[in-house]
């Protein structure tokens, strides 16, 4: 019997490769009888077994590698000498007449059909050795006649054109096919919403939510009741039980673990123990606030994506991050689900410097001193003490702190990493990134109001921080995500990039759902007063006008039009409009209540704090020359009430993010800031859990001005965020092209207000403006 060719030498893998003559049948019933036993092939043909590769590139379970047959034995089907030839043995010219005939109806509607098909494949160089030695996976599109081959990183490695439309209609598993220099088999479909979302790229990135069970390894059965007395057995069941109550009424019981789970981290001879949340302070929390603490467990307990134990906790600004974190740290110091031992000793709370005192206080306020106490570096306290002393289970240091003691934090071992503001670390390449990540603790939590605020590479390299490696490399994100996301938003984008970049979005939200959690301010309106923003569009002064003309005017100015160079001074130019802009003359005696005033600029604080010495109105002040150990006395000093203090000056940088001052009820943005989040972060400060009065927040733009096309700006570029999860609406680099930049270099006159021209409001003639 001839051999049957090599995979490379098929009819598709080689296409000038004729196949083997075939003597003609003798006779007619011969002819039938061959006809009949191809007829009864092609029903009954075996679907051979999906490789490893297809099954870490689509997501197809290891379980499902078992070969699918036809009922009937193979001898009854192929016969005994059909058995012995392999799954590559080429067709005859029966069989090929026979297969010719099923697809006579295709040909006939057309061989101009350009429908789009998917392939997950292996490929190689090309070359004419029998074994080949596959190189890597990949995803084969075939539109028409052309094909196009991707690596698993989204990158275009083959093309090829000119092939028969019969041909690539009719590929499946175990074909081969030439594109270009390279040899691919092809290992199965891949269904048009596999690829579209980006699935097949990386669901062998993305773990599953249990780990399968032929995965485990299990050591054989031993009696787990040899040599254990009847006294011992009974004394372990009396102490496993839970803290609390978990049958008591508005009790907070954390899920169970799931039976992999328990295969996997359960010691021999522990009972399953309900996690029950302190009745203490779980009668404190709000809905929103139970729902967030039971997320967290289960993100860090590995329940909700295998192998990962982090989580992003996104909730709006005054949603409670800080006291929901505090109680799964204490319920995770005390409890945990096998034989109620705890799940950690130590954890390590990283923030902000002007927070370091507030985590301190938040901790006193829920759960006082007695049982649980914390440490707080400083100037004061050094780490070395936290080192020295076994009483403290909870660290708190600053990010500046953090750095300086990093080989001292490196020699202590932490169960647990909660890292506030964590929107400071979506650079990984900075010190502060790449010193948290050298600590070996894989249970980390982020907290962060505004996860997205430029683009989404910041956002991958939050979600690389507490689950590193879960998205694939930065390449592949970008390939996969980010570019397609991108250019859908484009306005120049066809319908095909538009689709494709929404169903790419839509993945990437369902795949961080996982271990990201959003809840924004409608949650908790209803325990809030009211809020009332407005947009106070500022006529600027003559004054003004004059100093604005000479500097458009100016030769650096006229530079800044003429090219685009590295060097080139339009952000000095931008920002001295900016100063320009602000106007010291806003503050009124009619308030009678606290104000909270606002600015990007210490310059401006100095003259608004200048404007209130004159006036007689008392006023306090934080930036960023305020001491770091002062800045919560002097909160906490302008939220009494008792305090004597009218308005609080505060730096958008030093103070914008964490600050509780519901002490005040109204908020004025001095000056507006490129990047929108900056400007939530501040107005979060008054409008949060605990103000009892009606908010009025106030941000003053100085029309036909920059100040007006940074606003512009803001409000009409809403996107990016909410199409991965609903965040803060996007803030563009800060890249402009030429036309841009004479745009924003242009001073409308003519207008009494741009933005309002804008809108084509068919309100009254009657014109308000400050």
């Amino acid at each position: 019997m001839r051999r049957s060719a090599a995979p490379s030498q098929r009819l598709l893998g080689n296409p000038s490769k004729k196949p083997c003559f075939t003597p003609p049948v003798k006779d007619r019933l011969s002819s039938d009888k061959t006809s009949e036993s191809f007829t009864t092939l092609l029903k009954h043909k075996i679907v051979n077994s999906p490789s490893e590769v297809l099954s870490r590139s689509c997501g197809v379970s290891a379980d499902s590698r078992a070969v699918k047959e036809h009922a009937l034995p193979k001898d009854q089907i192929y016969g005994p000498a059909v058995i012995a030839v392999k799954k590559f043995q080429p067709l005859t010219v029966s069989a090929k007449i026979a297969d010719q005939a099923t697809h006579s109806e295709v040909q006939e509607d057309g061989e101009a059909s350009s429908h789009v098909k998917y392939f997950s494949v292996v490929w190689c160089k090309a070359s004419k050795k029998k074994h080949k030695k596959w190189e890597g996976d990949a995803v084969l599109i075939a539109t028409g006649r052309s094909v196009t081959l991707k690596d698993m990183e989204g990158k275009d490695i083959g093309k090829g054109s000119g092939y028969k439309l019969k041909d690539l209609e009719n590929l499946e598993e175990g074909q081969t096919l030439m594109i270009g220099g390279k040899e691919i088999e092809v290992m199965g479909p891949i269904t048009a919403e596999d690829y579209t979302s980006g699935r097949c790229f990386h669901s062998a990135v993305v773990l599953p939510t249990q780990a399968p069970l032929d995965s485990i390894h299990l050591k054989p059965f031993t009696n787990p009741m040899k040599n254990v007395s009847k006294e011992t057995i009974s004394k372990d069941v009396q102490t496993c039980k839970p803290r609390h109550d978990p049958t008591a009424p508005d009790s907070i019981v954390m899920p169970r673990p799931s039976q992999n789970h328990q295969r996997m981290f359960s010691k021999p001879n522990l009972p399953i123990v309900d996690v029950v949340v302190d009745p203490y302070v779980a009668v404190h929390l709000r809905p929103h606030q139970k729902e967030g603490i039971q997320f967290l467990y289960e993100c860090v307990m590995g329940m909700r994506v295998s192998g990962q134990y982090g989580a992003i906790l996104a909730d709006e600004m005054g949603l409670g991050k800080t006291l929901q974190c505090i109680v799964l740290i204490w319920t995770l110091l005390r409890q945990g689900p096998y034989g109620g031992k705890p799940i950690m000793r130590r954890a390590l709370i990283v923030t902000p410097g002007s927070l370091v005192k507030n985590w301190r206080k938040e901790f006193q306020k829920w759960l006082g001193t007695e049982r649980v106490r914390v440490f707080a570096v400083d100037q004061d306290h050094k780490v070395e003490e936290f080192i020295n002393s076994p009483l403290y289970p909870v660290l708190i240091i600053s990010y500046e702190m953090l750095l300086r003691c990093m080989d001292q934090i490196q020699s202590l071992g932490f169960d647990l990493i909660i890292c506030d503001e964590g929107h400071r670390l979506k650079n990984s390449s900075i010190k502060t990134t790449s010193a948290l990540s050298s600590l070996s603790c894989s249970k980390r939590i982020i907290l962060s109001g505004t996860p997205i605020q430029n683009d989404l590479q910041e956002f991958f390299a939050l979600i690389n921080f507490v689950n590193p490696g879960i998205l694939g490399s930065l390449s592949t994100y970008r390939k996969i995500y980010e570019e397609p996301i991108l250019q859908s938003r484009e306005p120049s984008a066809s319908k095909e990039q538009k689709s494709l970049g929404e169903e790419r979005a839509s993945e990437l939200a369902r795949l961080t759902s996982l271990f990201i959690l959003r809840r924004t301010q409608e949650v908790i309106n209803k325990f809030l007063p009211p809020k009332i923003e407005t947009i106070v569009f500022c006529k600027p002064s003559v004054f003004q006008l004059d100093l604005y003309r000479r500097l458009l005017n100016s030769g650096l100015v006229r530079s800044c039009l003429q090219g685009l160079g590295e060097n080139s001074p339009h952000l000095v130019c931008i920002g001295a409009l900016k100063k320009l802009c602000n106007h010291p003359s806003l503050l009124y005696k009619t308030l009678q209540v606290r104000v909270v005033l606002v600015s990007n600029y210490t310059q401006t604080l100095n003259l608004l704090q200048a404007q209130c010495q004159r006036h007689g109105y008392n006023c306090t002040r934080l930036d960023g020359q305020t001491p770091v150990n002062d800045r919560q006395r002097i909160v906490d000093g302008f939220n009494s009430k008792y305090s004597s203090d009218f308005i609080f000056l505060l730096s958008s940088k030093a103070g914008g993010v964490g600050l509780n001052l519901i002490g005040a009820s109204h908020l004025i943005l001095y000056d507006i800031d490129w990047n929108p989040a900056n400007d939530i972060q501040a107005m979060a400060r008054v409008w949060r859990d605990g103000q009892q009065h009606t908010v009025h927040i106030y941000r003053l733009l100085t029309t036909g001005t920059l100040e007006e096309k940074i606003y512009q700006r803001q409000i009409s570029k809403q996107g990016l965020s909410g199409a991965v999860v609903d965040l803060v609406k996007k803030s563009e680099h800060i890249c402009f092209s030429v036309d841009e930049l004479r745009d924003l270099f242009t001073l409308h006159e003519d207008s009494d207000c741009v933005t309002h021209d804008l809108l084509e409001c068919d309100c009254t003639q009657t014109k308000h403006y400050a």
